[in-house]
C-alpha cells in the first residue's frame, strides 16, 4: 500500500466517523439552547411579606405551565415560581398603577429582584 492509498483510506475512515462524532457532540453543544427543566412544584415567596404559595408544574407542547390556587393553569414566563408569585401573592403590588398588573412587568429579571431606591 502506497502512502497515497493509505492517506485515502484514512480520509475515508475519518469521513465515515464524522457523523458519529457530530451526533455525539450535538446534545452537549446545543444544551445551552434548551430551557432548564422545571421542578414538579413551584414555590413562590412574596417580595412584600404577603406569604408563600405553591403550585404544581406540568410540561406542555409550548412550554411549562403552573397551576394557580384557583385551579387554572397559566403559562410560565421567565420562571414558573416568578409567574406564580406575580399571579397570586404579589398580584396587587404595583405601586398603585394598573401598568403591569399581574404581568411579566412585575417579575424579577435575570439578575434577581433589583430595587432601585433613591435617597430622599
Amino acid at each position: 500500500m502506497t502512502s497515497r492509498q493509505a492517506l485515502a483510506a484514512f480520509t475515508l475512515v475519518l469521513l465515515g466517523a464524522a457523523p458519529v462524532f457530530l451526533l455525539a457532540a450535538l446534545p452537549a453543544e446545543a444544551g445551552f439552547l434548551r430551557r432548564k427543566p422545571e421542578r414538579d412544584v413551584a414555590v413562590a415567596v412574596s417580595r412584600f411579606g404577603n406569604g408563600t404559595v405553591t403550585g404544581p408544574v406540568r410540561p406542555t407542547s409550548t412550554g411549562y405551565e403552573v397551576r394557580l390556587p384557583s385551579g387554572s393553569w397559566v403559562a410560565c414566563r421567565r420562571s414558573c415560581s416568578e409567574t406564580l408569585r406575580v399571579e397570586t401573592v404579589d398580584l396587587t403590588e404595583n405601586d398603585g398603577s394598573l401598568t403591569g398588573y399581574g404581568t411579566a412587568a412585575n417579575e424579577c429579571g435575570i439578575f434577581g429582584c433589583l430595587d432601585i431606591r433613591y435617597p430622599r
